[in-house]
């Protein structure tokens, strides 16, 4: 598909995007993603969140071992290592 000229693109990220990083307690990998989907969401004007998958038994039986987890508008987009260009590229369609 062609790239739209400037003219034509939106003036920011769309209101409706939100990032949701599930992570546990005491996780380096949590830490590490929770670090790059700060920066990309801040830069992007994204919101975010954080969700403890020990506190809540749903996200618990479907991540455990996946964890730390990233949801972009409720779709799994990565696991374990967040590349911050993917992750910046998935939110800039």
């Amino acid at each position: 598909m062609a790239r739209m000229t400037p003219l034509f693109r939106r003036a920011g990220p769309p209101r409706d995007r939100l990032v949701t990083l599930i992570r546990k307690p005491g996780c380096h990998l949590c830490d590490d993603a929770q670090t790059v989907v700060e920066k990309v969401c801040s830069e992007l004007r994204v919101p975010w969140e954080r969700k403890d998958i020990t506190e809540d038994r749903e996200l618990y039986d479907l991540y455990w071992e996946q964890i730390p987890v990233v949801l972009v508008d409720g779709r799994q987009h990565t696991f374990w290592r967040v590349n911050e260009d993917r992750l910046r590229a998935a939110l800039s369609d």
